[in-house]
């Protein structure tokens, strides 16, 4: 179901000051997660939250939504990711929905292995002890696992069954699966069906993203914000967001 992984990360504050204005979206969910910095999101439906160091703001467009997310910051690092999933037809009109997940409500499973995960969607189980996040119930079944390990350290990280699932490593470098395929830094590695995958920190350690989620299995459209099953809806969404219709349709 996954659409897009976003990594954004700069010092520079003329890289980020501009932010992101006020912007529509439809048919899918945003995910984003800080790993440093401060911004804040504000939305046509009233909603307000500073995303600050560790946290995630989940995001469902439904049928509409017009936020912007806006440093709150004029120096310093700004880090993170921004996740796009696809809901399924019989949500893509759905009444828009946000949550803010501060960071303290993330939990961190300490690994046997060596080094931490953090659960942010799904579940996460080590020695018979399964640990959830705070975002689950959804039609996708999302996994969204944040790994730190330390130089040589290894985790096996469970796959639901016919779930598509992918790593993003974004700190130094790992070797995945069975095979011992290598992953440096700023790649990802697509993973195939099984039960369980192992992943093995390089040298320099790893710190990566874990992915799944059950496909959905429908068309795909997208253009620009919105994403829907045909190029007639993509039409309409950009009809209804040019007459205002979509603020209408969101609010209703």
């Amino acid at each position: 179901p996954f659409l897009m992984l976003d990594e954004f990360s700069s010092f520079d504050a003329d890289d980020y000051i501009a932010g992101f204005p006020a912007h529509p979206h439809r048919g899918f969910e945003t995910v984003t997660y800080l790993l440093d910095g401060h911004m804040l999101h504000e939305d046509h439906l009233g909603n307000r939250g500073d995303l600050k160091s560790g946290a995630v703001q989940w995001m469902s467009a439904g049928r509409g939504i017009i936020h912007s997310e806006m440093p709150q910051q004029a120096a310093g690092r700004m880090r993170g990711f921004q996740l796009w999933i696809n809901l399924p037809a019989r949500e893509k009109m759905q009444p828009a929905a946000w949550r803010d997940i501060p960071s303290h409500d993330i939990p961190t499973v300490v690994l046997e292995g060596g080094g931490e995960l953090r659960v942010i969607a799904g579940s996460f189980a080590q020695a018979g002890v399964v640990t959830a996040g705070p975002v689950g119930g959804l039609s996708t079944e999302p996994l969204y696992h944040d790994v730190r390990l330390p130089a040589g350290a290894s985790v096996d990280i469970p796959t639901p069954h016919g779930h598509n699932a992918f790593l993003y490593v974004y700190e130094g470098a790992a070797v995945v699966g069975e095979d011992a395929r290598p992953l440096p830094c700023r790649a990802a590695g697509l993973l195939t069906p099984g039960d369980a995958v192992r992943i093995v920190a390089g040298e320099a350690g790893a710190r990566l993203l874990f992915l799944a989620g059950k496909p959905i299995g429908e068309p795909v459209v997208q253009y620009g914000p919105f994403v829907m099953n045909s190029v007639a809806e993509i039409e309409q969404a950009i009809r209804d967001y040019q007459s205002g219709r979509l603020l209408a349709t969101a609010r209703s």
